[in-house]
């Protein structure tokens, strides 16, 4: 092919070579991670060896920038910006269906729990069609599947009509070489960008880029937002996957996510703006896949092909999404009206040496603390990943001492996808229950997968895992977002929450967080002080009592304890 980039040099090596390269520079790295130093800058002899392993098979590899100061970058304009494109968001048709409710107050929202994955699908997908001015996409991950495809295929479409359509991914989480969405670069009114990139794109050569890079590239940008016409957001814990909105995947996120109108909005474009000028944002049109010739062309073919295969599916999402939008047009949205504050981490914090991120202390956090310490009665938690460190411990336990009673809801070993996390989650755990917290584990089957009717009618996957980052405080006050309890969001990771303050609203919230303990093991003590899990199953006549972690393997019992090893700053 005469316009192919030049090979890289893990293309020239034989697979067999090439497995047994990746495999030792996975273990090299986890053993570096294993070990137990006590600053990071020990890492400097690695980062030299790195270097030398880096020089020996650079030559024909293919890189791309890493800030957008690099003089590679100098030509570059921008297609989609906000100097040339103003408007009035309450103007547009999507405001305009509740500018009743909107005009009650300057600083008045509304909000919508999206429950079950498809609902998150359709609604995104009948706001997309609704847009008549922008679209903002943030995300962590893109699994360029099934139904990433086809809510692309929505954004393509809007984009056809003129609407402005801005995509920011995150290097490690979409793995950017090879998806898609990067074709989406070439049409005129869709701009894509990449954050936080590593250099050279040879999956040989990421371990030791990573070390030698650690404390950027260990750092993600894992904010969710979908921002239409400026005047509506969806933020939660959803990425963009089949096995976040399709229910017939092999394994699938029970997530939360909730749409914002109004106010709110406002601050959550303001962030999206933030990452997007940030020039650790990198242009796709730097990237040998967005450079494709007829790039557009190839993906319009990809649309067409999963029209003309799944055409039964599509037609049933086309009938769904077009109720979603009549529901949204005749007012027939469950929305609760309130007033917020939407929080995202400065985008800068992924370049934080090591001893700034254990010292960082962002707006999220200060929140969450103050939250806390104005809390009297209750706080609910729905945490996929619960790890709240000896100082979050302990602030814990006193609130529960001074009549604060905790609701936690976490994944079991049996439904995590992360058991490191589990590991560390254990240290904690008996201390809460002593406590007095009430204390869940998910369920791994598919009866605990939220839904409405039309997602319970398909045959639901065989594994679940929890993956909502929710909290009630007082039956009043509700936290949702991409925000995990642990240490990668606290210090590594940036984030994004809204706090929104609404009784109805957080009523709904608290009611959804307790359906899912009822498909949850209650975990309680035994007279030894140690783990009792106890719950049923739909069909059983009484409980099943467990009294080593339900529905686990002794290799995964064991696989556990050594991912205890991880130091925890690490997790």
């Amino acid at each position: 092919m005469k316009n192919r980039q030049k090979f890289l040099i893990s293309e020239q090596i034989p697979n067999s070579l090439k497995n047994i390269m990746n495999l030792t520079c996975k273990i090299i790295f986890i053993c570096i991670i294993l070990y137990r130093y006590k600053d990071i800058k020990e890492l400097a002899i690695i980062k030299k060896v790195s270097w030398c392993i880096l020089c020996l098979p650079l030559i024909g590899c293919t890189t791309v920038p890493t800030s957008t100061n690099d003089k590679r970058l100098d030509g570059y304009s921008a297609k989609v910006t906000r100097n040339d494109f103003k408007y009035d968001p309450y103007k547009t048709p999507i405001a305009q269906c509740y500018a009743t409710e909107l005009a009650a107050g300057d600083d008045i929202s509304g909000a919508t729990l999206i429950e079950d994955g498809l609902s998150a699908f359709v609604i995104r997908s009948a706001f997309a069609r609704m847009a008549t001015k922008t679209i903002d996409l943030q995300t962590y991950i893109y699994s360029n599947d099934f139904s990433s495809k086809v809510l692309i295929g929505e954004l393509k479409n809007a984009a056809d009509r003129g609407v402005k359509v801005r995509i920011l991914l995150d290097d490690y989480g979409t793995k950017s070489d090879i998806v898609d969405v990067m074709l989406l670069n070439q049409h005129p009114n869709i701009e894509v960008k990449v954050f936080n990139t590593v250099k050279t794109r040879s999956k040989l050569l990421y371990y030791p880029q990573f070390l030698m890079d650690f404390n950027r590239l260990n750092s993600r940008m894992h904010n969710k937002l979908f921002i239409v016409d400026n005047v509506a957001y969806i933020t939660g814990g959803r990425n963009v996957g089949s096995n976040y909105f399709y229910p017939e995947t092999a394994s699938n996120f029970s997530d939360t996510d909730v749409l914002f109108i109004g106010e709110m909005t406002k601050h959550a474009t303001k962030s999206f703006d933030e990452y997007w000028n940030h020039h650790l944002s990198i242009p796709a049109s730097a990237f040998p896949r967005a450079k494709t010739n007829r790039g557009l062309k190839k993906l319009e073919r990809e649309f067409a092909k999963i029209t003309e295969k799944s055409a039964g599916e599509v037609d049933r999402y086309n009938s769904i999404i077009a109720m979603a939008q009549r529901e949204y047009q005749t007012k027939n949205f469950d929305f609760s009206w309130g007033r917020g504050k939407f929080l995202a981490d400065p985008p800068s914090k992924v370049e934080m040496t090591m001893d700034e991120k254990e010292a960082y202390r962002g707006d999220i956090v200060k929140a969450l603390q103050h939250l806390w310490d104005k809390t009297d009665n209750s706080v609910y938690m729905s945490a996929a990943y619960f790890v709240p460190g000896q100082g979050g411990l302990e602030h814990m336990l006193h609130e529960e001492k001074s009549g604060v009673h905790m609701t936690i809801v976490t994944n079991s070993l049996a439904s995590t996808n992360a058991p490191t996390v589990y590991a560390k989650w254990e240290k904690y755990r008996k201390q809460l229950i002593e406590s007095g917290a009430d204390v869940y584990e998910f369920m791994v089957s598919a009866e605990n997968l939220r839904g409405k009717e039309h997602d319970r009618e398909r045959k639901q996957s065989s594994f679940s895992v929890l993956h909502s980052k929710t909290m009630v405080f007082d039956d009043n006050i509700s936290w949702i977002g991409s925000f995990n309890l642990d240490p990668r969001s606290a210090y590594y990771n940036t984030e994004n929450v809204a706090i929104f303050e609404s009784q109805d609203f957080a009523t709904k919230l608290r009611a959804m967080i307790m359906k899912d303990t009822q498909t949850s093991w209650r975990v309680t003590l035994d007279e030894d002080g140690d783990p009792i899990w106890t719950g049923s199953r739909p069909g059983d006549k009484k409980p099943r009592v467990h009294k080593h972690a339900p529905d686990t393997s002794i290799f995964r019992r064991v696989w556990k304890s050594i991912c205890s090893l991880v130091p925890e700053k690490f997790v």
